[in-house]
């Protein structure tokens, strides 16, 4: 069985595959600090993407977007404000959220462009 750390890793590097052929560029992965972690901050175009990951085995507790609380928005917000003003960047920026549901052999990707709004 593989470990939740592993399971996690393999869905981020499939992700980001996912992402770069439809032409977004990584600028970093797993970024942290005191506030919160980002998976995956990438370009596209002339803004900045803050990717959350989120895979799951089935669906049955609801589905991998769904699992991306407000709770956790508010996280993700907090530690994109962080990186911005770390890097003293001031880029358009959208959060994204990449959805997988792995079934056996095959993977369901959702990619929730804009999934929320700095507010």
């Amino acid at each position: 069985m593989i470990s939740r750390v592993a399971q996690g890793t393999a869905a981020e590097d499939f992700a980001l595959r996912y992402l770069e052929t439809r032409g977004l560029i990584l600028v970093t992965r797993n970024f942290r600090c005191r506030v919160g972690e980002l998976d995956l901050i990438l370009r596209d175009g002339e803004h900045l993407v803050f990717v959350e990951v989120r895979s799951r085995r089935h669906d049955r507790f609801g589905t991998p977007a769904e699992s991306v609380t407000r709770r956790k928005q508010q996280r993700l917000l907090r530690a994109a404000a962080f990186y911005l003003q770390r890097q003293r960047l001031d880029l358009p920026c959208r959060f994204d959220v990449v959805a997988i549901l792995q079934t056996g052999n095959e993977a369901q990707v959702e990619w929730i462009q804009d999934a929320f709004q700095l507010t």
